[in-house]
């Protein structure tokens, strides 16, 4: 079971990977994040962070895939069930971009979970990709003036 969500934003790519990137700061610019805690010292392939959501377990993610510049790939492991969490970011013009965000649930119990958190995760997605995109452009409009 996935979901996922995309959001145009007005800044360039660059910069909304730079904010995207920027995990431990997350809880300040969306509210489906309390706080995400590096276990190790960058966000790299191999990397975990300690994630804290209201209504959700806290739980740890590690990295499994990264791309500089453009997404970057991290799973928790539960009973019977693997969430994998993407987070991308694509140019479309010198100041613009896309950036798309989803979760997909597997394993034996993956659908179960996947459909208990459905509704929660649908919305934390679109909270997450208003965030980004209001950090983004707030960051780029003062990078210009």
């Amino acid at each position: 079971m996935e979901q996922h969500t995309s959001i145009e934003i007005d800044a360039p790519a660059s910069r909304v990977w730079a904010v995207m990137r920027d995990v431990e700061r997350w809880g300040e610019w969306t509210a489906s994040v309390r706080s995400v805690t590096l276990l190790d010292d960058d966000l790299r392939v191999g990397a975990r962070a300690r994630v804290e959501q209201p209504r959700i377990p806290t739980t740890v993610w590690t990295v499994t895939d990264l791309t500089e510049g453009r997404e970057f790939t991290w799973e928790a492991r539960g009973p019977g069930t693997v969430t994998t969490g993407r987070h991308g970011v694509e140019a479309t013009g010198p100041s613009t971009c896309r950036a798309t965000l989803s979760i997909r649930h597997s394993g034996w119990a993956g659908a179960v979970v996947g459909r208990g958190y459905r509704s929660l995760t649908e919305r934390y997605l679109a909270m997450e990709a208003a965030g980004l995109k209001a950090r983004s452009e707030a960051a780029a409009s003062d990078a210009t003036t």
